[in-house]
């Protein structure tokens, strides 16, 4: 018996090139990846070694900071802030991590920092401007957008106007009020002011003692007391005097409050007073000092 052949495979023309050319392709991405990877990694290095030659030169050392802004805050305590030093590459300090230190300052309200090439750091800060201080048990700063930024210490400003008579929940936190005492805005008066909110009462007063240098400046109040049902009582000037305002209508009474002590002033008749009560400015009481005369004391 003679031996069976093996059936013969059938090719397609052209198919072993078709291999061939595949397996060079294949070997020819191999090869554009690894230079890809091995191209990445020397710049990255080149990147890296540029970097470290860079913030090493003493071309780009700060021989320049210069700052701004600063009026409670000395140079020096703004410079240990913002951990800066004449002497440190301008081009290895983390910006943004300068402004965080700056912003945990308690005085300051906002801060910018930027490089000036070749050498040179510019930090500009925006204070706090302190408007009031606060009573809540203990003393706080109070600031010209009504917001505590610091609790008061021996070194702060003490002439300011102290406030007394809210609780923790009236007071605004980041420019806004306590859910808790939210106040409706159904009921307004007709300047548009809320009703009976005694914080919004305490600011329209010291607002108005800022701008009001002549008559009754913030610098002239001494305490600001609060009563929720009866409103804002003033104590003013040297001399003490009590000055009742309630709620509502601050602008209008302010304007007559100058016009009677610009009218006493003027007027040598008018009696010296120690209270003035303008809740009803369609009835305004004006209490004169008590003198008892020398004469009208008697021994007990």
């Amino acid at each position: 018996m003679g031996r069976q052949k093996k059936s013969r495979k059938n090719y397609r023309k052209g198919t072993k090139k078709k291999r061939q050319f595949g397996f060079f392709r294949r070997l020819a991405i191999g090869f554009y990846v690894i230079a890809g990877a091995a191209a990445l990694m020397a710049t990255s290095v080149l990147f890296v070694f540029a970097y470290d030659v860079i913030t090493q030169c003493d071309y780009f050392n700060a021989k320049i900071l210069k700052i701004e802004g600063v009026q409670r805050l000395s140079r020096n305590q703004i410079i240990e802030a913002a951990q800066v030093k004449k002497g440190m590459n301008i081009l290895d300090v983390n910006l943004a991590m300068v402004r965080k230190r700056l912003l945990a300052q308690p005085w300051i309200a906002n801060a910018e920092i930027r490089r000036e090439i070749p050498a040179g750091l510019y930090i500009k800060v925006q204070e706090h401007a302190p408007l009031a201080i606060i009573d809540l048990g203990r003393k706080f700063l109070l600031n010209e957008n009504g917001q505590i930024f610091k609790e008061w210490t021996d070194t702060d400003p003490a002439n300011l106007p102290l406030v007394s008579g809210l609780a923790p929940t009236d007071i605004r936190i980041h420019g806004k009020i306590d859910a808790q005492q939210s106040v409706s805005r159904k009921g307004l008066s007709q300047l548009g002011e809320p009703q009976n909110d005694p914080f919004e009462a305490v600011i329209q007063v010291l607002r108005l003692g800022k701008q009001n240098r002549r008559i009754l400046s913030n610098r002239d109040i001494r305490q600001i007391q609060v009563d929720r049902e009866i409103g804002i009582t003033l104590v003013a000037f040297k001399q003490m005097k009590t000055i009742e305002l309630g709620y509502y209508n601050y602008p209008l009474k302010f304007n007559m409050l100058k016009n009677i002590l610009t009218y006493g002033k003027h007027r040598r008749s008018f009696p010296e007073f120690d209270r003035i009560d303008l809740n009803n400015v369609n009835r305004i009481v004006v209490n004169p000092v008590s003198k008892v005369p020398p004469g009208d004391h008697k021994e007990v």
